[in-house]
């Protein structure tokens, strides 16, 4: 009790930084938790199959709605890559039928999805759009990448997903399209919204032309 008494002060000056560095932790985890909760997320994934036939789902699991500016497909060849940007090639198809108002461009909820399109029919759009030959889709080690852009709340640049499909046209059916990675790519930090915004700055480019 006499060392107590004769060190209280140092002993409440301990105690205090202690119980502020617990408060900084607790402060951290709350931080996280609410940096998580409101971070944009966004999944691509397969549904009703595993090959090319399988739909094309995209889901917002983000807690607010996001706005989809562009859906981009993109076939990596072993020499070149091809890109078509799937909202304005089905909205040009629009015009085109006058009876059909699709499009998947637009606000997309929280929790809800988004049925694109078989990745057959992706697959089909790209090769059509680029007039690529058939030899070129039997090729090995294709991939089919698609990537989302859009807008997160009132925030300024936008946000991306991206998930990378390898393609085997010549498989058996439920081996065609195999997921390269477990999980979507989110795009979320400012080096990765650059590279999402010069995505969507090449797709208006080539509009304007």
């Amino acid at each position: 009790m006499e060392w107590l008494n004769d060190n209280a002060q140092a002993i409440s000056a301990i105690a205090s930084v202690c119980t502020l560095f617990v408060w900084v932790f607790y402060a951290q985890l709350l931080y996280d938790g609410y940096v998580r909760q409101r971070r944009p997320r966004v999944i691509i994934n397969r549904g009703r199959g595993t090959g090319v036939d399988a739909t094309c789902l995209i889901s917002n699991m983000s807690s607010e709605a996001i706005y989809i500016q562009h859906l981009v497909a993109v076939m990596h060849t072993q020499k070149h890559s091809y890109n078509l940007d799937v909202v304005e090639y089905q909205q040009r198809g629009s015009e085109q039928n006058e009876n059909s108002d699709r499009t998947h461009q637009g606000p997309l909820a929280s929790g809800d999805y988004l049925n694109i399109q078989t990745f057959g029919d992706i697959v089909n759009q790209v090769k059509e759009y680029w007039e690529l030959e058939d030899d070129l889709l039997n090729e090995q080690n294709l991939q089919l990448e698609i990537r989302v852009i859009a807008i997160y709340g009132s925030e300024d640049m936008p946000m991306g997903a991206s998930r990378t499909f390898n393609l085997d046209l010549n498989a058996a059916p439920n081996r065609q399209l195999i997921p390269a990675k477990v999980d979507t790519s989110r795009l979320n930090s400012r080096g990765q919204r650059k590279r999402v915004l010069e995505w969507a700055k090449e797709i208006e480019t080539h509009k304007a032309r």
